[in-house]
């Protein structure tokens, strides 16, 4: 895929970013605290992938190690549980592409502890005046590539990120408002649950 492109006024014009008037910048330790306690979330989402495809679903996560992709076009689904990240394509195949989360950048929100002041976590963090955003990696794997993630104040909010591979392959998700008063079951990050749905 090419390599992915897109402004944030770009993204504006597709109704997708309503961000608040002038902001100060968010200081690392008040976006850690928020991710902290970012239990459980849900979210409709929009997925700009590296060719400009765009794709919607719903989202939804449970730190740690969990979260799940749902595609409105179709039944591709992204699954993470226990360390491990399931993709079952669209052909409803019962046997997903699996990869483990550690190798994914999508492993610096979803870890139990989250510290964006640990040395060479945090190597960007900018503010335009609406947003901030950090740009992380592991410090431990930098190779494994980057998350960069866009935050608005008052109160502090995810609204979108930015992960790219090792390759530099970007996938652009923005995000609707984040519900975190949702109760989620275990089992609906469940991959074994998801194969055996698709093997029937």
């Amino acid at each position: 895929m090419k390599r992915f492109s897109m402004s944030l006024a770009a993204i504006a014009a597709l109704g997708l970013s309503a961000l608040p008037a002038f902001a100060d910048q968010i200081p690392l330790e008040r976006l850690s605290g928020y991710l902290n306690g970012l239990k459980t979330a849900q979210a409709n989402f929009t997925q700009i992938s590296d060719d400009g495809t765009i794709m919607t679903g719903q989202l939804q996560l449970k730190r740690p190690w969990k979260i799940r992709f749902e595609y409105d076009q179709d039944e591709t689904l992204v699954l993470a549980e226990s360390r491990s990240v399931a993709i079952f394509d669209p052909r409803g195949n019962p046997q997903p592409e699996t990869y483990p989360l550690s190798k994914t950048p999508l492993k610096l929100i979803l870890d139990r502890s989250i510290d964006l002041a640990k040395a060479n976590m945090v190597v960007g963090h900018t503010h335009d005046g609406t947003s901030t955003s950090i740009l992380a990696q592991d410090p431990e794997h930098p190779e494994y590539g980057t998350l960069e993630l866009v935050f608005t104040d008052n109160p502090v909010q995810l609204r979108q990120w930015v992960v790219r591979d090792e390759v530099g392959t970007a996938t652009t998700v923005v995000l609707g408002e984040l519900d975190g008063s949702v109760s989620l079951r275990n089992s609906v990050f469940s991959i074994r649950a998801e194969k055996e749905r698709r093997s029937r």
